[in-house]
C-alpha cells in the first residue's frame, strides 16, 4: 500500500460513525504470556544494520548509527524487529497509520501487523515514512498485539532517522522513522498494534 493512501485511507475510515466501528473492531486478542521468562533467539547488530539498510533503503552507516543509540539505552538483545511503513498528520489533535512484517528468528515466515495511534499536544505538518522498529521482550509474536503509551517529543534525531521508545506490558518498541514531510514539537499519543486495519485510532 502506498504510504500517501494509509493516511488518506486511514482519516476516510475513522470518519465513520462510532456505532459501526465498534461492530468491525477485531475481537479480544487470546491469552498469552506477559512479563516472561521465556526466551527467544535476538537479533545481532551486523543483522539489524543489514536488514534496517534494505528496508529503509539507506546507507548501513545512518541506520548503524540509529541502533546503536537504540542499544545504548535498551541493550542488544532485540528478539523482534517489525519493516513497514506509514503516514500520519496532526493539527494540534493527530493520527498515524501503518502496516508491515514482524520478523522473529524462530518464525518459519513474518507475520503481518497494521498500528494505529491518535495524539494530543503541540505539533503540526504531516509526513509518510518507512519504518524500521527494534522489538525487545518480545517471545511470542502474538504479544505485539496490544496497546502502547507513547511520548513523541522523547524522539531523537540520529543522521537524519527519528528514533522514540514506546513500552507496555515489559515490551519495548524503538521504531526509526525515515520519510518525507514535516512534523515540528512534542505530543503525547498511544499507538495500538493489531492483526487487521482498525476503524478507530485506539
Amino acid at each position: 500500500m502506498h504510504r500517501r493512501h494509509l493516511l488518506a485511507s486511514g482519516l476516510a475510515v475513522a470518519s465513520t460513525s462510532a456505532l459501526g466501528a465498534c461492530a468491525t473492531r477485531q475481537p479480544a486478542d487470546p491469552n498469552y504470556p506477559i512479563r516472561s521468562d521465556n526466551t527467544a533467539p535476538a537479533y545481532t547488530f551486523d543483522e539489524l544494520v543489514a536488514a534496517g539498510s534494505r528496508e529503509l533503503g539507506i546507507a548501513s552507516e545512518a541506520i548503524g548509527g540509529a541502533i546503536e543509540r537504540v542499544f545504548s539505552d535498551q541493550g542488544d538483545r532485540p528478539t523482534a524487529y517489525i519493516a513497514g511503513e506509514e503516514a500520519s498528520g496532526a493539527a494540534v489533535a493527530g493520527l498515524r497509520y501503518g502496516r508491515g512484517a514482524l520478523h522473529m528468528k524462530d518464525l518459519s515466515a513474518s507475520q503481518e501487523v497494521f498500528w494505529q495511534g491518535a495524539s494530543i499536544g503541540w505539533d503540526w505538518g504531516g509526513n509518510a515514512s518507512r519504518v524500521f522498529t527494534l522489538v525487545y521482550g518480545l517471545f511470542h509474536p502474538d504479544m505485539i498485539y496490544r496497546r502502547y503509551p507513547g511520548v513523541e517529543g522523547s524522539a531523537y534525531l540520529i543522521a537524519g532517522l527519528g528514533v522514540n521508545y514506546q513500552r507496555a506490558d515489559g515490551i519495548v518498541l524503538a521504531p526509526i522513522r525515515t520519510g518525507v514531510g514535516l512534523r515540528l514539537g512534542a505530543n503525547v499519543g498511544t499507538m495500538s498494534y493489531s492483526r487487521q486495519r482498525n476503524i478507530l485510532p485506539f
